[in-house]
């Protein structure tokens, strides 16, 4: 079951005090536009690295639980390797 937008914002209220809608849609705009699954183009350190850039450091932590929350459906684990990149994100199996 994917996380929804509107689940990311709860989520990110409940942590964070605010939804940070931008991040979330920054991190999914690929969602169902591409032949591929659109988190290996963001879902990674460098993607959280650009969240950064563009919102500040709290919504580099949102990012980063936005992206281990969909990790997870794919059978991420505490402690497993976070992804650096696109292309790391591929090498260590997600999809």
């Amino acid at each position: 079951m994917n996380v929804t937008f509107e689940e990311h914002c709860e989520q990110s209220i409940e942590y964070f005090g605010e939804p940070f809608q931008g991040v979330h849609q920054w991190l999914d705009e690929f969602s169902g536009k591409t032949t591929f699954r659109h988190r290996r183009l963001r879902h990674h350190e460098q993607g959280i690295q650009e969240i950064i850039k563009m919102f500040g450091e709290k919504a580099g932590r949102v990012a980063r639980l936005h992206i281990i929350s969909d990790l997870k459906e794919e059978g991420y684990w505490k402690g497993d390797p976070f992804p650096k990149d696109e292309e790391d994100y591929v090498r260590l199996g997600f999809r």
